[in-house]
């Protein structure tokens, strides 16, 4: 016998598609009205202004003072992420049918989603590419291309988003299948 999340709706027509996912992590969804997309551009930004803060907190002339409010502020982003990824957690057990006998998945959706933007931001950094959020230092940048094109550290942050991307379509194939299912916590 099948049990449901609230709401009791199939829902795979509205789990977002991992080609739309990447794009909501590129450009704002507003008009798109979907929650999730909405919470992973916010996640994005979160792990923008993440990676800025450790870089300032690791930079070589950082005082104390400065390294203290970088911590804060790392420390403020993650309860940020932690709200959104319990706001994409919520949309899922409003919205997703769930399945007892179906395999459970090790990670709640907003953690899977939390995950791909965060690998997002390093592989756009990775290639030296600006991020709709970032600040610019051009005098601190260093150019990953070479005259044979893309280096290896680039490389490897985009295999591993593809990979995370890949992993995302069969998730969501196997709930919409009902052989796998969410947790919600």
């Amino acid at each position: 016998m099948a049990s449901e999340y609230a709401g009791g709706r199939n829902g795979f027509g509205e789990l977002p598609s991992p080609a739309e996912l990447l794009r909501a992590f590129r450009a704002d969804p507003a008009g798109r009205d979907h929650a999730v997309l909405e919470a992973a551009h916010a996640l994005v930004q979160c792990h923008e202004r993440r990676r800025y803060a450790q870089q300032a907190a690791h930079a070589p002339d950082a005082s104390s003072s400065r390294v203290a409010a970088c911590s804060q502020i790392v420390d403020d982003i993650d309860v940020t992420r932690a709200r959104l990824v319990v706001r994409i957690n919520t949309w899922v057990t409003d919205n997703i049918r769930h399945r007892t006998g179906a395999s459970l998945h090790t990670e709640t959706l907003g953690d899977v989603i939390d995950r791909m933007a965060a690998k997002w931001v390093a592989a756009q950094h990775a290639l030296g590419l600006p991020t709709p959020t970032a600040r610019i230092d051009t005098r601190s940048r260093m150019s990953v291309l070479s005259h044979q094109g893309v280096d290896s550290e680039a490389h490897l942050q985009w295999v591993r988003l593809a990979e995370l991307a890949d992993g995302y379509q069969d998730l969501i194939t196997d709930v919409a299948e009902h052989r796998r299912r969410l947790p919600v916590f």
